[in-house]
């Protein structure tokens, strides 16, 4: 217990002190993320990475609150995740071999032997997953630190009761070093997570929850497992489908994330961060607790439909521009009109139109108009010469 608290204190410092030294190093790389109205550096996910990794393997090296060897493939396997992350960050990977790296990383570290093949093939989506899910959430100021928060909180909560005690220490130390993170990363932030930060946090938890179930039934796993990761699964499912039923590539970045939806109902960069930590704290106790045999599975019921009510209404939420053609107010033009040939002359709106009816639209010649001294000549009579 002891060296748990001086472990989350000093990861709360070193992380604070390490992203305020690395923010000038990543702009000097122009290591920053552009989607913003000014760049912010993207060098906090190094940070957090490092510090998590340096009290998890100083508590292990001395003995006091060892890992063991799942928990150091496991912590292993993150780091190697979060590296994958800084290279998407330093040359823009594309993401189909960034999600690849990410699941061979995870099919490394899942315990088949407890899990069975079937179950460890799930697992390894299901890592990959949520680590994808918190890239997505650190689209906004203070969303990813927040979530990333809270559900260390409950996974250690998890790791303690299966007497899991290096694990728990090591996902305190991820909790101290994220809040150490918020204060460069709370609106307006001077500091992101990026693809390092989000895909280290998303693969040590999801892989740290998936150890903490290994073993016990699949479907009350699940329910744990969805409970523990409620706001970065409910992100994933309305950015999918609110791209699919606006007919955009699922690929293509947007402004469709939970964060942005928020704010276009209203909410401050700091409201939309505490209202998406809110329901972290709704949904990661009741995982605990189902975890823990307090309540039933049957409790995570709530939490799913609630998360569904949530998509359902956000749904609504419009994040989308026209579409590309489309007028400036939103209005689809109408059908183009056919441009006229070479050597045809153009035909003015008042000769196309006439009062009596003959109207010379669809007939152009190729010859110039009459003026109205020449249509005065050809009304009076004819002479016709030599007749």
């Amino acid at each position: 217990m002891l060296y748990g608290i001086a472990a989350a204190t000093a990861s709360f410092l070193l992380a604070a002190l390490l992203a305020a030294l690395l923010r000038a190093p990543a702009l000097s790389l122009a290591l920053v993320d552009r989607r913003r109205r000014r760049p912010v550096p993207l060098s906090g996910g190094v940070a957090v990475a490092l510090v998590t990794g340096l009290v998890a393997g100083v508590g292990d090296w001395t003995g006091v609150v060892p890992l063991g060897p799942a928990a150091g493939r496991l912590l292993l396997g993150a780091l190697a995740a979060g590296a994958l992350g800084l290279a998407a960050d330093l040359w823009r990977l594309r993401r189909r071999w960034v999600v690849a790296g990410t699941a061979v990383a995870a099919a490394c570290v899942v315990p088949y032997g407890e899990t069975g093949p079937v179950a460890g093939v799930l697992a390894v989506g299901w890592i990959t997953l949520v680590a994808a899910a918190f890239r997505g959430l650190d689209h906004a100021d203070g969303v990813a630190g927040t979530v990333g928060v809270v559900t260390a909180f409950g996974v250690a909560a998890c790791a303690a009761a299966e007497l899991r005690d290096g694990l728990a220490v090591a996902l305190l130390a991820l909790a101290a070093a994220l809040t150490g993170l918020l204060l460069h990363n709370w609106h307006p932030a001077r500091i992101a997570l990026g693809a390092c930060g989000a895909l280290f946090t998303g693969f040590l938890l999801a892989g740290a929850a998936v150890f903490t179930r290994a073993g016990h039934p699949p479907a009350g796993g699940a329910a744990v497992l969805f409970a523990l990761t409620a706001p970065a699964c409910l992100d994933v499912v309305l950015v999918l489908l609110s791209r699919r039923l606006a007919g955009r590539p699922v690929l293509r970045a947007g402004p469709d994330h939970l964060a942005h939806r928020l704010r276009r109902l209203g909410l401050t960069p700091q409201g939309a961060a505490v209202v998406v930590g809110a329901v972290s704290c709704g949904a990661v106790p009741t995982g605990v607790l189902v975890h823990t045999g307090r309540v039933g599975a049957p409790a995570v019921w709530w939490v799913a439909g609630a998360a569904a009510a949530a998509v359902a209404g956000l749904l609504r939420v419009r994040v989308y521009g026209p579409r590309h053609g489309a007028g400036a107010q939103g209005r689809v033009p109408g059908p183009a009109r056919p441009r006229p040939t070479r050597g045809a002359c153009r035909v003015p709106p008042e000769v196309a139109d006439t009062p009596g009816g003959a109207s010379s639209r669809g007939t152009i010649f190729p010859v110039r108009q009459a003026r109205r001294a020449e249509e005065d000549q050809v009304s009076a009579p004819l002479r016709v010469r030599n007749g």
